[in-house]
């Protein structure tokens, strides 16, 4: 259960412990994302290391591979993967919504094509709640839609009908022992629903409640409105989860608008792209600048990776792709995210945390590409904006021609020859032959 200790009396940022079956949990907390049983490069000791609190696995993913009989057999999840700490466990429900390329929305729950091989599958509450039960996680997710942050006011209305009635079925199901089961509030940016789907979920009395359809490719103004517009209908007494934030300066903004908990993919996925969390923001370590870079990726960070090796020799492996490299570059960003709650939760303790959250928000300066990954916006990849580039200056090139061609025409037009004797004595042309073979070369000269 939630214990809050204390509240920021400048924000409304909080420090709070969480129990469950497998520890205490002390929050602000950031929840390394383990999708398939594994966090993506890190193994357990690293994990631990790190001072990792408790890690996110999802109900989708395993249910398909290895499959509910596997990890039953192994004696649960915690027991198949080795992990004695805490373990939250999503529904599934955002994959079904934004994996599924078809599907079929019912009253009980969800009909759709695997992403893998495109068989029928069928996931609701009672499904998702089965599956989490015998999955033996730390904290079950209800079974929610998510719906996109473009939804008309119809789908959206629809979507939180759906997850009220889905969240009361949750909440009867049978649940593994000690297992706590947290509430999902719906709405996008509209204040009247989330306040109607908040005060339905909230009366349900669940363990905790999260704050949903954020980061789901609205700008940033619009995901801190989302949750400003549902924190003040969340009990104090129960702890408050954003699910799939942030970069490091929104969940300090997060955290000073009163949320407890934080999971997110960034830190281990940036990382396999070469790119590094620093107190100013991101480095791209793969860049040329880093190649006779011999300070760690960022002074004064404890992590493993930066103790012992150097930006340039990071580099240099990124750069021939040895898998040392990734997991060196997900240690220091994952470690990174732990390091920082670690460090909010000091500053609550100590009364100084208004004042932390004004000079990292000001120093942090997060790149464009990481933060359009924080809200699900997709950006092309370097490979195809060259292209683009590319076809750009081709077309250009192209029209160039076409222009230059076509003054060159008309200007031949505008310039009277005098024919020579020997010109006006010799043999007419097929003019009109001459003319078709003349346009062609032009045509031809011109396309290529």
């Amino acid at each position: 259960m939630f214990e809050l200790l204390l509240t920021d009396p400048k924000t409304k940022a909080r420090r709070g412990r969480l129990t469950t079956s497998h520890g205490i949990i002390e929050t602000p907390v950031f929840m390394p994302v383990g999708t398939q049983a594994s966090v993506k490069a890190l193994d357990n000791r690293e994990l631990l290391e790190m001072d990792t609190q408790i890690i996110l696995g999802n109900t989708y993913h395993l249910s398909i591979r290895p499959g509910m009989e596997i990890i039953e057999a192994a004696g649960g999840l915690h027991s198949f993967m080795n992990w004695e700490s805490p373990i939250l466990t999503d529904s599934g429900g955002f994959q079904v919504f934004s994996l599924a390329k078809i599907r079929k929305i019912k009253n009980n729950g969800v009909e759709f094509r695997s992403h893998l091989d495109g068989s029928l599958l069928f996931l609701g509450p009672q499904e998702s709640m089965a599956i989490q039960r015998k999955l033996g996680s730390d904290i079950a997710m209800a079974f929610d839609e998510c719906p996109a942050h473009d939804s008309s006011p119809r789908e959206l209305q629809a979507a939180i009908d759906r997850t009220i009635r889905w969240a009361k079925e949750c909440r009867i199901q049978p649940r593994a022992e000690g297992q706590l089961v947290f509430g999902i509030s719906q709405g996008g940016i509209n204040p009247r629903l989330r306040e109607r789907c908040t005060k339905e979920i909230v009366s349900l009395d669940f363990d905790g409640y999260a704050i949903g359809g954020v980061s789901v490719g609205e700008p940033e103004p619009e995901m801190m409105f989302a949750v400003d517009i549902t924190e003040p209908f969340l009990p104090k007494n129960k702890v408050r989860y954003a699910m799939g934030l942030g970069t490091p300066s929104q969940m300090v903004e997060l955290i000073a608008r009163g949320v407890d908990m934080f999971d997110c993919v960034l830190p281990t996925r940036i990382a396999r792209n070469g790119t590094a969390y620093t107190r100013k923001g991101t480095v791209n370590i793969k860049a040329g600048y880093a190649k006779s870079d011999f300070h760690p990726i960022e002074e004064g960070c404890t992590c493993f990776a930066c103790r012992n090796h150097t930006r340039a020799y990071i580099r240099h492996l990124l750069n021939v792709n040895e898998i040392l490299g990734l997991k060196l570059m997900s240690i220091h960003n994952s470690h990174f995210y732990l390091q920082l709650m670690k460090e909010i939760r000091t500053h609550l303790e100590n009364g100084t945390f208004s004042d932390f959250r004004k000079e990292f928000v000001a120093n942090y300066v997060p790149s464009e590409r990481v933060r359009a990954m924080s809200q699900n916006i997709k950006l092309p990849s370097i490979t195809e904006a060259l292209k683009s580039t590319h076809k750009g200056k081709i077309a250009k090139a192209k029209k160039a021609k076409v222009s230059k061609a076509t003054h060159a025409g008309k200007a031949t037009k505008n310039v009277k020859v005098k024919p020579t004797k020997k010109q006006t004595s010799a043999k007419p042309k097929n003019i009109s032959k001459s003319s078709q073979n003349s346009n062609n070369e032009s045509s031809s000269r011109t396309i290529s």
